[in-house]
């Protein structure tokens, strides 16, 4: 389980193919503190660490993970949100997050504001996803409030700090993003035969 409040950055180093998997490299500054066979979320997706360098740490993404999440269309220097799981005795800051992505949405508005910024998402609303108005989604593992929510596509709206210390900062229009939707209104929405 996470909370959708990203804890650091990280960048790929090195990206190896494997048959149908991927093994990515990635350098933060949490990965000396990390173990073999935690999980933790990149981008939203919750990944095992498999190997441990000074200071970087090995994913491992398998095929399933790379046709359902934007992880495939990462790059060498491509910046990565992390969170390791939560403490069952820490605050919930952000919202119940599973690391395991619904689907992906494709940006199709920045609007840089006087002092914050507006990001619209659009999705194949036929998966049987939904948002709430003023309910909670995870983008890129990040826990953001859904504003004008519609059939297939909601904003959010981010303040300073998010985007200098997320990846939103490099998310232009037309590009991918992961989606986890909110778990109890996915439970609400299965409950109504919506899905």
């Amino acid at each position: 389980m996470f909370t959708g409040i990203i804890e650091t950055l990280g960048t790929v180093q090195n990206i190896q193919k494997e048959g149908d998997n991927i093994h990515f490299t990635i350098a933060s500054s949490i990965s000396h503190e990390l173990k073999i066979d935690q999980s933790v979320a990149h981008n939203g997706v919750c990944l095992t660490v498999v190997k441990l360098d000074e200071n970087s740490h090995t994913v491992t993404a398998i095929d399933e993970t790379l046709q359902k999440t934007n992880l495939g269309c990462l790059t060498v220097g491509a910046k990565v949100n992390l969170e390791r799981c939560m403490q069952m005795n820490a605050r919930l800051d952000g919202h119940i997050v599973q690391g395991h992505v619904d689907q992906i949405a494709t940006c199709i508005l920045v609007n840089e504001l006087n002092g914050s910024w507006q990001y619209r998402f659009k999705y194949d609303a036929s998966k049987g996803n939904v948002t709430v108005e003023k309910g909670s989604a995870c983008v890129n593992g990040i826990s953001l409030t859904v504003v004008n929510s519609a059939d297939g596509e909601f904003s959010v709206f981010i303040i300073p700090y998010t985007h200098e210390h997320t990846n939103l900062q490099d998310v232009k229009v037309g590009d991918t993003v992961n989606l986890e939707f909110d778990i109890i209104g996915k439970y609400v929405a299965r409950l109504m035969g919506r899905n």
